[in-house]
């Protein structure tokens, strides 16, 4: 598998596509990237040379662009400093609940968790 900024990216993917796996570039970036590089997009990840990753590797940071574990350290940060404030989204992160005005009387079971049943218990004798 080829690494890319210590990312194992999918061989038998187009590059294009192979590249998304790095967090922090989606799909604009990576075309964008691809066109930089003077890379075919229809060449596999698996055909390329080293040479091409680093060319690709080098317009990454020849770009600033954020990514990995400097992105990943950036987004915790941001939730972090919402928390310290106390803002209205920093309360959401704490309690669990979503952060974007979804709404929670229904739905919103990836972010409260499987439902909880509250109701009386009743004792095996009656």
């Amino acid at each position: 598998m080829p690494r890319i900024l210590g990312v194992d990216i999918p061989n038998n993917k187009k590059i294009e596509y192979a590249l998304r796996y790095v967090y922090g570039i989606g799909p604009f970036r990576a075309k964008k990237l691809v066109e930089q590089a003077g890379i075919d997009p229809n060449a596999r990840a698996h055909t390329l040379t080293e040479e091409q990753l680093n060319t690709i590797a080098a317009h990454i940071t020849e770009n600033n662009f954020v990514v990995e574990g400097d992105l990943r350290r950036e987004v915790l940060g941001n939730i972090k400093r919402m928390q310290a404030i106390k803002s209205y989204k920093g309360i959401r992160h704490m309690r669990g609940l979503p952060v974007r005005g979804q709404r929670t009387n229904t739905n919103a079971r990836t972010r409260k968790g499987g439902r909880k049943t509250v109701g009386v218990v009743r004792k095996a004798g009656k």
